[in-house]
């Protein structure tokens, strides 16, 4: 079904978005439908689907009501720094669509149209990394991989398929344990694995030929945001000369140059607060995200190249200026 056919969303009487359409409830129906579905995906497919069911007269008027939709995804959305690339990345393409047309109906038309085509292009680079990442793994290789991260999966899928045997070290990753669905899907596709607890990184990395991680998002310098553990492993990787490559989609490229992961937006403030008292839920409030700077990093996969740190600032700057 083409995005110029979806048909209207039944919607709770307690929408609060405007226009009485509810981004944030239509975001998490379409991460519930499909699980395999990243956050900025969903997100573009949210805004899509707004744009395909309002009417606005005006460009002005569109660009308020996205802008809008994109303020109550942010603020409805825990860890929001994923889907906030997919945000600015679809209000780029329709400001630039917009600039294109002199008709306002026919732009409108347009935008409804190839929404879907940029959507269906962010949903097929995870196969294209996978094919651009495939030479990075060899016969007889040692895999460290943290959490779950869905384009890394796909690599580690494409290179088993190809019949390249290797064997994976998957991080429990608490506090969510993301890292036991990685170990099962591998394991369900008769690839072997052994999964650690975060703390045995130090213990595991001198087995390990390289490490692969994902991204919840690319800053402008190239550092990663992930989740918490990613650094110290990095850290680990660099001072054992082990090489980490960042496996991630393009579209989650995001305007943000943190220096720490004190910088990062959503941090938890409960995992900055000190008690003398037990809490109930002292591992539940742990940080969920940590920053990983570009120093540490070999070199990131993505759907539009192999890139150094410094090529993200550039293809940034082809994305937002060209």
């Amino acid at each position: 079904m083409t995005l110029s056919e979806t048909t209207p969303l039944k919607l709770p009487p307690d929408s609060v978005a405007s226009n009485g359409f509810d981004i944030v409830a239509t975001y998490r129906r379409f991460l519930r439908e499909d699980p395999d579905m990243t956050m900025p995906v969903a997100a573009i497919e949210s805004l899509v689907v707004l744009l395909s069911q309002t009417e606005p007269t005006t460009a002005s008027e569109l660009m308020d009501i996205l802008a809008k939709a994109v303020a109550e995804l942010k603020k409805g959305v825990k860890n929001s720094i994923s889907l906030s690339a997919g945000c600015d990345m679809f209000q780029r393409f329709v400001l630039r669509n917009i600039q294109e047309y002199g008709d306002w109906e026919a732009c409108r038309r347009h935008l409804v149209k190839n929404g879907g085509l940029f959507l269906d292009r962010a949903k097929a680079s995870r196969y294209r990394i996978a094919e651009l990442g495939l030479p990075f793994i060899q016969d007889d290789d040692t895999i460290l991989i943290h959490s779950h991260s869905r384009a890394v999966t796909e690599l580690l899928l494409l290179a088993a398929r190809h019949h390249i045997r290797f064997r994976v070290f998957v991080t429990e990753s608490r506090p969510t344990a993301e890292g036991l669905s990685s170990a099962k899907t591998l394991r369900d596709n008769g690839i072997p694995v052994r999964v650690i607890v975060d703390g045995a990184v130090g213990w595991a990395i001198q087995k390990v030929d390289k490490v692969f991680v994902g991204a919840e998002g690319v800053a402008e310098s190239g550092g990663i945001i992930n989740r918490v553990g990613t650094y110290q492993i990095a850290v680990l990787a660099k001072d054992s000369n082990k090489p980490l490559y960042v496996v991630a989609e393009s579209h989650k490229f995001v305007r943000l140059f943190p220096l720490s992961p004190f910088d990062l937006p959503n941090e938890s403030p409960a995992a900055n607060t000190f008690t003398t008292e037990q809490e109930d839920d002292e591992i539940q409030s742990s940080p969920l995200l940590d920053f990983t700077s570009d120093n540490l990093i070999t070199a990131l996969i993505t759907d539009i190249g192999v890139l150094t740190s410094s090529g993200v600032s550039e293809e940034l700057i082809k994305m937002w200026y060209d």
